[in-house]
């Protein structure tokens, strides 16, 4: 959730607060924060305030400020729907969480969707689906998958790469303005919102079930995230957002048939640890974590490469896509 568009219920304080985000747009952060601080004198209890106010702070070389406004926002808004957490572990106030904030997760996709291919596809160069698909059908040794269920699907963009190779296609994301996206697509035979973060229990936190003839009900689809049913599942960019894997790997080992397919991305950590929280926010694991999680849950590795899988800020951003297969 972008937290310029959200007002405070105070006219005034809203005025200032916009003429701030005006100062901070042209490069004036301390000033900016002066002029929030104001605002905030008017609403204290505006966690969306705080929150904004501990970017223009930390922008202008004001670190310790910017983690007490940010602690406000956790105090606030425990639900922490801002990533506040993250950024403090940025700031190094506090260790990396193990997993961000699912509600943080859940909104900032939702405010993303109308957005997010144009945006990834031609101003990111993102190039995530259409690799790992391709590296899929060259390395996994099967022409067409009975059924596949795509973990994180967003809009649809690596559904939209594997939908001609298989019989029955489910797709699972946190946000619902994401699956709205791919329901437009008419490419998913299944759609539903589940938690990576929370493991085999995602299988029972299904939201809204959308299909591809446009009905929408309340009830969980024929068959749980537990049950082997899948001869392949991926997971394209959205293990990046998750920190720690462990739980995206039980629920992929547990939805694959016996020699399913395991096919995912992660940012590359490289040699600066195995789970690695980047100024995006975003997590990034390295290899040797992967591989770790890979042999404890009984998958075999087919396929390794290492590539360019966006731009961030007109600079690339390296990651390591796998392809792997459960062991008999």
């Amino acid at each position: 959730m972008n937290p310029h568009q959200l007002s405070s219920g105070d006219l005034i304080a809203d005025r200032r607060a916009e003429y701030a985000h005006m100062l901070a747009e042209t490069g004036e952060h301390a000033a900016a924060a002066d002029l929030m601080m104001q605002a905030l004198e008017l609403v204290p209890d505006w966690a969306a305030g705080w929150f904004r106010l501990a970017d223009y702070q930390e922008k202008s070389g004001a670190t310790e400020a910017a983690v007490v406004a940010l602690r406000k926002v956790l105090v606030l808004q425990p639900g922490d729907i801002f990533g506040a957490s993250l950024k403090l572990a940025i700031l190094g106030d506090t260790a990396t969480p193990d997993q961000p904030s699912s509600l943080y997760v859940e909104r900032l996709f939702d405010d993303y969707a109308d957005r997010f291919d144009k945006a990834l596809v031609e101003r990111l160069e993102y190039i995530v689906p259409q690799t790992l698909a391709a590296l899929v059908i060259e390395h996994c040794g099967i022409d067409r998958f009975s059924r596949v269920v795509d973990l994180g699907c967003g809009t649809g963009l690596f559904g939209a790469q594997i939908r001609d190779r298989t019989d029955v296609l489910e797709g699972f994301d946190l946000s619902a303005n994401m699956l709205a996206k791919a329901e437009e697509k008419a490419i998913y035979d299944h759609l539903a919102q589940a938690d990576l973060s929370l493991g085999p229990a995602a299988s029972g936190v299904f939201g809204k079930v959308f299909d591809d003839g446009g009905r929408r009900s309340t009830s969980a689809m024929a068959g749980s995230l537990s049950q082997a049913r899948a001869d392949l599942v991926s997971a394209a960019d959205v293990l990046m957002y998750l920190g720690a894997l462990d739980s995206a790997f039980v629920i992929a080992r547990q939805l694959l048939t016996p020699a399913g397919i395991f096919a995912f991305s992660v940012e590359d950590a490289g040699t600066d640890g195995d789970i690695v929280l980047r100024p995006s926010l975003r997590y990034a694991h390295s290899q040797h974590y992967v591989t770790g999680l890979c042999s404890t849950n009984g998958l075999d590795i087919l396929a390794i490469r290492h590539t360019v899988i966006r731009k961030d800020g007109g600079k690339p951003v390296f990651g390591i896509l796998f392809v792997t297969r459960k062991s008999p």
